[in-house]
């Protein structure tokens, strides 16, 4: 289903591994990507740990300002995996294994190897839909405008593949850059403020990076009207041509 206005999405990681840096973040820029082509904006992102009052509140606090909320991580068979459990108390509603989940699972464990931590791993809160995990088979769950996801990049990728049938859309953002070369910010972010100014419909924005040596900047114009994106362009190149040294190419 597409919708005409803006859609907007927050991500919600969970896990004292990616707060203390023992695991680097591989998930947000991914969701985030896999959303912009949908129309999909990530407009917030939080990293909590494995405190359930900090996840509750976490929940709380993205599900009531943004159309969906994704969570990876701590939805697996140990103590610390305290995510569904959470979520169901956020929600207000009980958690218990689901006979769904279940299945799932010994597609892939043997009856005997069923253990009380593996069956840790088909607790779904009630009324949840599940998302669908082929990698491993544990799945997800989906309740409200919550899609709960493991924090492993390939399985995590897997159940947003599964969920984004069912998300409603947006129209997707038209992306045009321009390579400021030669320019440092500081000569031109006057007049990129003047563009912006003009384009109050457009995101437009100076990203430096450092390399070889010296910095390569690229203005980045965002926009969901693609002839605002063009025009917003063109005039950020017009004003940078009046620049001495410099070389910006489209």
């Amino acid at each position: 289903m597409t919708s005409n206005s803006s859609v907007t999405a927050s991500i919600l990681v969970i896990g004292d591994e990616i707060l203390s840096g023992r695991t680097k973040d591989k998930n947000i820029g991914y969701i985030a990507e896999h959303l912009m082509t949908m129309g999909i904006e990530v407009r917030e992102v939080r990293i909590v740990p494995d405190v359930e009052a900090e996840i509750v509140a976490g929940v709380d606090a993205l599900r009531h300002r943004y159309d969906y909320v994704f969570t990876t991580g701590g939805i697996g068979p140990t103590h610390d995996d305290i995510t569904a459990d959470s979520i169901a108390k956020a929600f207000g509603v009980p958690i218990a294994e689901d006979p769904r989940a279940i299945e799932l699972l010994l597609q892939r464990i043997k009856p005997e190897d069923l253990n009380e931590a593996r069956r840790r791993m088909a607790r779904i809160p009630d009324g949840a839909e599940l998302v669908q995990n082929p990698v491993s088979k544990a799945p997800g769950f989906m309740i409200g405008n919550v899609i709960v996801m493991a924090g492993v990049p390939s399985i995590m990728q897997a159940m947003l593949d599964d969920v984004t049938p069912r998300l409603k859309t947006g129209t997707p953002l038209t992306i045009e850059t321009v390579d400021a070369l030669g320019l440092p910010e500081g000569a031109y972010a006057t007049p990129l403020a003047t563009v912006a100014q003009a384009f109050p419909g457009a995101s437009i924005g100076s990203y430096p990076s450092f390399r070889d040596g010296t910095f390569h900047n690229q203005i980045v114009v965002r926009a969901r009207d693609p002839q605002q994106a063009a025009a917003a362009k063109q005039q950020i190149l017009a004003a940078l041509a009046e620049l001495p040294g410099a070389r910006a190419i489209s």
